[in-house]
């Protein structure tokens, strides 16, 4: 048999900028899942369909915003803290603009997500324990740290405070605006506030009663909850990020994991398309608001697909494991006045919403805000980017699924 010659270092990071054509333009589906409720159905914009996933959006603008600032040299290495999917959309990124990739990741991180982003060429640096303080997060940041100190030229993205994240959503604010004629209700998952942060403020300017439902996990100290140990990756934070646009939201809802199993679970029984952690909980949520919101056109987004959480979300095994297949499920959201009322452990909605970094929780019980990173130097806020307005369609979407 013959053996194909090793890929030489030069050529793996070669920049392939036409790597870059596969971001974006996903679809939109028209989703009528039962969750658990009939509903009249709302509308999820399927980044799994986009080359890297939706966070290849930001991954690509937080490389080329370093570039034009010069915080990143040509051929230079990227080091960036994952549960693992804005590595995929590095590892394109990093593909694309010719610079190798290193992923800070944890124990935690699927053995088949691992495999996936060795593939793609990234390095990995695995985290065993997680920080007495501040969790898995805090324990990957400290280790980056000592990955820079040792790699000449690397440069961190800091996704959880870097604002040229939000800006790499411009282009899924615009294609929305393109393929719905109207938009009332926005539902968005959070964890380092990115997508939504960049989606918010150009799509009220086009809809400016727009309502926006922030969607959290149980055990996320984003909106003021104490913060836990969570089975839910990619959705909330131990920390407070600082691209969270609190102040956007009209409400928050946390979603506890065997709500969100259900809801992937019942979608991929019947609509085909579904997803992780986050696609669970925005399907609920999204599924709740259509259904509440006589006659409202509600949107939101699948960040990916499946197949990242077959050992999990999808396993009966891992899920008797952890209770999932024997908790009792929320059909409708708790309500409480407050984040800081109580502690959450299911389906809760709020419709104060708090920035825990600006109105401290008053009560002891509870640690103070984790101090994640140093200041950055300052970015062009995304605001601050020109955005094109496309002409509206009427829904459905065009492409989309219906």
């Amino acid at each position: 048999m013959t053996t194909a010659p090793p890929l030489d270092r030069a050529s793996a990071h070669r920049a392939n900028p036409e790597l870059l054509t596969l971001i974006g333009r996903t679809p939109l589906a028209r989703i009528r899942t039962e969750l658990p409720h009939p509903h009249p159905g709302f509308w999820a914009k399927l980044e799994c369909l986009g080359g890297g996933g939706m966070k290849a959006r930001s991954a690509v603008a937080m490389l080329r915003g370093a570039r034009e600032r010069g915080e990143l040299r040509p051929g230079a290495t990227v080091v960036e803290s994952t549960s693992g999917t804005l590595g995929i959309g590095l590892a394109l990124a990093g593909q694309a603009l010719g610079h190798p990739v290193v992923l800070v990741v944890d124990r935690e991180l699927e053995p088949s997500m691992r495999q996936l982003l060795s593939a793609y060429g990234a390095r990995l640096e695995p985290v065993e324990r997680p920080a007495a303080e501040g969790g898995w997060q805090a324990a990957r940041i400290a280790r980056l740290r000592e990955v820079l100190a040792r790699t000449p030229d690397a440069y961190w993205p800091d996704q959880y405070n870097n604002p040229d994240n939000a800006a790499g959503y411009l282009s899924m604010a615009a294609e929305l605006r393109e393929q719905l004629d109207h938009l009332d209700v926005l539902v968005c998952s959070v964890g380092t506030g990115g997508h939504s942060a960049g989606l918010i403020g150009p799509l009220r300017r086009r809809w400016p009663r727009l309502k926006v439902i922030g969607v959290d996990s149980v055990g996320s100290a984003i909106f003021g909850q104490p913060a836990r140990p969570r089975l839910m990756r990619g959705l909330g934070s131990s920390i407070h990020p600082r691209n969270v646009a609190h102040h956007a939201f009209d409400e928050v809802h946390w979603v506890g994991p065997a709500e969100a199993v259900d809801a992937c679970r019942r979608l991929a029984r019947t609509s085909f398309v579904s997803g992780g952690w986050s696609t669970g909980a925005v399907a609920l949520v999204s599924a709740w608001a259509a259904r509440v919101e006589t006659g409202a056109v509600v949107a939101t987004v699948f960040p990916d697909g499946p197949h990242r959480y077959l050992g999990t979300v999808y396993d009966d095994d891992y899920c008797h494991a952890h209770g999932l297949d024997r908790a009792e499920l929320a059909v409708r959201p708790v309500e409480i006045a407050h984040p800081y009322a109580t502690e959450v452990t299911g389906w809760t909605r709020c419709r104060t919403v708090v920035d825990p970094l600006t109105s401290p929780r008053p009560h002891p019980r509870t640690s103070a805000p984790h101090p994640l990173t140093s200041p950055r130097p300052p970015v062009p806020s995304p605001s601050a980017v020109s955005m094109p307005s496309p002409a509206s369609v009427p829904a459905p979407a065009r492409g989309g699924l219906a």
